[in-house]
């Protein structure tokens, strides 16, 4: 047996029946020459009592030397106790991406995200995974893919995380279910873009101007009076959006001054309110038929879009920037700067982790720059001799 070159193999003949030559210094490597004329490298191999041969490309499609590196990675597998030509089939038959994302959705997000974080997943799912990476066999998924993917929208950090977060999850959940082998999701060692938060809060005087609007609103009786108890509830309580659209009256309990949320963010939670956001509820008209606070123009469903309204009250109140967001960052703003603990505003905005509250500590540096001016102001008069 001669070892194989691209000189021997040319020169071998054309038969009526096809026969194989091997390799003289690697165990297994082959040529099969058909009666067509084509030559194809093979590796032949057992597989524990099983002897076993594999097609590893047509001569010419191929070099000796690439075919030679082939069955090389074909024996390194075999070292580790798997069947190259079985991995070879199970890729063939692997699903792609695109099919995992309809088994994800049907048996994780469907079934365990809240509606809002559920259709964001879909969104980026439908958007900019799936044009990107849908049509690739879930095995063939590298983390150089992922790696692209992730550069490539490096113009949008926060987007490009989540994304990857959405694809690290669908990944996770993979190898769960036998579809891809264990420890090799794609998104492993990528890190993520740092992004920066937008923390934007009101100033008193925009305070002023936003509860100036509202007034007139109100009394103008042009737009939803439970649009405009919405804002207010939301900039006297700092709950989240759906938190406050989608309360129902079951959930008021005006005499422990509190709104006991079945099913927020971050799950069950009780939200103490003060006397301001007590009286906005006391005014508000229970609709008959229908269970929410925030009533909305179909009968028996809350307001569903607080947007188009947001909008024209930033607009005549001047705060062209303003998003509906701001306004609980308002809240917790007010609350640091006026010497409130931290810990205090994480139980009244529903934080679970203490780092989510810790971002507002800055802000805690108003009153105590006020108290050292008090106390330093003292020291000072002191050292004049004033009383």
């Amino acid at each position: 047996m001669p070892k194989l070159t691209k000189r021997i193999i040319e020169a071998l003949d054309v038969r009526e029946s096809d026969y194989f030559v091997w390799d003289s210094e690697l165990p297994g490597f082959g040529v099969r020459v058909l009666p067509s004329g084509r030559k194809k490298f093979v590796l032949q191999y057992r597989y524990g009592k099983t002897s076993r041969r594999m097609g590893i490309g047509q001569f010419g499609a191929i070099t000796v030397d690439q075919a030679r590196g082939l069955v090389l990675q074909g024996l390194a597998k075999l070292r580790q106790d798997i069947d190259p030509l079985a991995e070879v089939r199970e890729r063939r038959t692997a699903i792609t991406v695109k099919e995992l994302s309809e088994r994800f959705d049907a048996e994780h997000i469907a079934v365990h995200l809240k509606a809002t974080t559920a259709k964001e997943y879909r969104r980026n799912l439908k958007l900019f995974i799936l044009p990107a990476i849908g049509q690739k066999r879930i095995l063939d998924v590298t983390r150089a893919d992922i790696a692209k993917f992730h550069h490539d929208s490096r113009d949008r950090p926060y987007q490009a995380n989540r994304n990857i977060e959405i694809i690290s999850k669908m990944f996770n959940l993979a190898e769960l279910w036998g579809l891809r082998p264990d420890g090799t999701n794609p998104r492993r060692h990528i890190k993520k873009y740092p992004e920066k938060k937008r923390e934007r809060f009101f100033s008193e005087g925009e305070l002023g101007a936003i509860g100036r609007v509202l007034d007139e609103m109100e009394a103008e009786r042009i737009e939803l009076p439970s649009a405009v108890a919405a804002v207010r509830l939301l900039l006297f309580t700092g709950c989240r959006l759906r938190e406050i659209m989608t309360l129902k009256w079951s959930y008021v309990d005006l005499d422990r001054s509190a709104l006991h949320l079945p099913d927020s963010k971050t799950g069950a939670k009780i939200v103490s309110i003060g006397n301001a956001a007590a009286d906005v509820l006391k005014k508000l008209d229970r609709v008959p038929d229908n269970l929410f606070v925030i009533v909305g123009r179909v009968p028996g469903q809350h307001l569903t879009d607080l947007q188009p309204f947001w909008q024209r009250v930033r607009g005549r109140a001047g705060l062209k920037d303003a998003r509906i967001h701001d306004i609980r960052h308002t809240f917790a703003s007010v609350a640091v700067s006026n010497g409130m603990s931290l810990p205090i505003i994480g139980k009244l905005l529903g934080h679970t982790q203490v780092q989510t509250t810790a971002r507002y500590a800055h802000l805690a540096r108003a009153p105590q720059i006020e108290a050292a001016n008090d106390i330093t102001s003292l020291i000072a008069g002191s050292l004049a001799g004033k009383k």
